[in-house]
């Protein structure tokens, strides 16, 4: 490879330089390198002018929001997982109360022998209701938030139909205490019928208004339907008596007692003892004569002490 060098002001005195093949390389390589040398320098500099321009208060202000970002971030996903905890909690116990609601439901309806079609405890209730456009995923529930309200629904309707239920027992249980039902003693047998009979005092035939239970004297005589007591005394023909209105029509009496244990006004449950059988008034010995009216006209107790054993 050939140099020329020339002098511009003396151009006559001209010199030729030869370069062996290593130099001349060398000096390509020096002319490339010197650009790349220059841009390296440059952008160094410029990162570091760069650096020098942001304020150091506004890197620690970014340093401490990150750092409460972070906090924040698990803060959140403590308070994320405890409250999940207790969302699981609170569906096993709704689901463990709905199970005794169905078990106490099922066990009524046994006992009470309501009709099992009417109150079925097997199957979940029936929903519905018109469905708002727009509102239908307004939150976007999770399952187990959707899983809670399918639980409370269910619960919710389980108590409806138990205090249904309690209200058709409270009637049936009102009812069965103001019917006039059963036996007027605890012990004893009927030892006269009600209807025409042979009077046992003068031996002729004789209207009986009621029916006679003998027993055992001082035995208890019992009331065959709540009511309250609107005689407890005396009265003639019937020695110490006792009357009780029941409602709708119905009064019941009990004569020939030996003690009275209410009085006129007190109100007696349905199986109370209201007196202790004597022989008191007409009579031939420890019985009670047992009557039932119905809106003022006798009736045949045998009719109503037949509805207690076929109840």
């Amino acid at each position: 490879m050939k140099i020329i060098l020339f002098d511009p002001e003396k151009p006559q005195r001209i010199r030729n330089l030869t370069l062996s093949r290593p130099a001349k390389w060398a000096g390509i390589s020096l002319l490339l390198a010197v650009p790349v040398v220059f841009a390296m320098g440059g952008f160094s500099l410029a990162r570091h002018l760069d650096a020098s321009m942001v304020p150091v208060e506004a890197m620690a202000a970014w340093d401490q929001k990150l750092l409460s970002q972070r906090q924040y971030l698990k803060e959140v996903q403590r308070k994320s997982g405890h409250e999940l905890q207790a969302l699981t909690v609170r569906m096993a116990q709704l689901q463990a109360r709905l199970i005794r609601l169905d078990a106490l439901g099922e066990r009524v309806l046994s006992v009470a022998k309501l009709d099992q079609n009417e109150f079925d405890f097997s199957v979940p209730p029936a929903l519905g209701g018109p469905d708002i456009e727009g509102q239908g995923e307004a939150y976007g529930s999770p399952d187990f938030i959707q899983e809670l309200d399918r639980l409370a629904q269910q619960i919710e309707d389980r108590e409806q139909q138990l205090d249904i239920m309690a209200g058709l027992l409270v009637n049936r249980q009102l009812q069965d205490e103001l019917s006039v039902a059963g036996r007027p003693v605890v012990k004893g047998w009927m030892s006269s019928k009600y209807g025409n009979r042979i009077d046992p005092f003068n031996g002729r035939r004789a209207w009986h208004n009621g029916v006679d239970f003998a027993g055992k004297l001082g035995s208890e005589v019992v009331a065959v339907a709540s009511g309250v007591v609107t005689w407890s005394d005396k009265r003639s023909g019937y020695g110490l008596m006792v009357e009780i209105n029941h409602g709708g029509g119905y009064v019941t009496r009990y004569a020939h007692c030996r003690d009275n244990l209410v009085s006129v006004g007190d109100i007696v449950k349905k199986g109370q003892a209201i007196a202790l059988m004597g022989s008191s008034g007409r009579s031939t010995g420890p019985h009670v004569h047992f009557e039932v009216y119905k809106n003022g006209k006798p009736e045949n107790p045998a009719a109503y002490i037949a509805r207690a054993d076929r109840s």
